[in-house]
């Protein structure tokens, strides 16, 4: 179901491409910010942070759509990450993937699955997990992430106005 990406549009990454390219930095952190109910909130400092210690972060064009994923070797302190490292040795998990209102429809969140997925089977992980908002409900998270495949393996209440429903994929 997941599979390499067709040469246009491919992912790029953007590990390196960040700290040389100022620009590039505020579209994403803009991008992330505008997306910020679905995605959490972030400043440019721990934007950095995040993607020097992912596992695999890259992009479609300038800032068409991004990707960010961690792996269990990670040290990120989110609630979320922790629960997969409770229940699994080795998995590569999707911290956040967002596509630009302008570039929607275009497949590219499913080229940086793929991409990713590469990646993770590449390096031996044998699942690509996530959480997504059960409530508020993101429905359109939810759909994406069921017609590639991933089923649902948990859930948790963080907060009094905020639940996820944990989700996996065998790769």
């Amino acid at each position: 179901m997941l599979s390499t990406p067709p040469a246009s549009d491919s992912p790029i990454d953007l590990k390196g491409a960040l700290r040389k390219d100022a620009a590039l930095a505020e579209t994403l952190l803009h991008l992330n910010n505008l997306h910020a109910r679905e995605l959490s909130w972030l400043d440019g400092p721990t934007l950095t942070r995040l993607i020097d210690e992912a596992f695999l972060a890259a992009r479609i064009g300038h800032i068409d759509a991004a990707i960010i994923v961690l792996d269990q070797d990670a040290p990120y302190d989110s609630p979320n990450f922790r629960w997969f490292a409770e229940r699994h040795t080795r998995f590569a998990y999707i911290d956040r993937v967002v596509v630009a209102t302008r570039a929607r429809g275009r497949g590219l969140a499913r080229r940086l699955y793929a991409h990713a997925c590469d990646a993770a089977r590449i390096a031996g992980h044998d699942r690509l997990v996530c959480e997504i908002n059960a409530d508020p409900p993101n429905p359109a998270s939810l759909a994406f992430h069921e017609a590639l495949g991933f089923r649902r393996v948990g859930t948790a209440r963080l907060s009094a106005d905020k639940t996820v429903d944990y989700f996996e994929i065998r790769i």
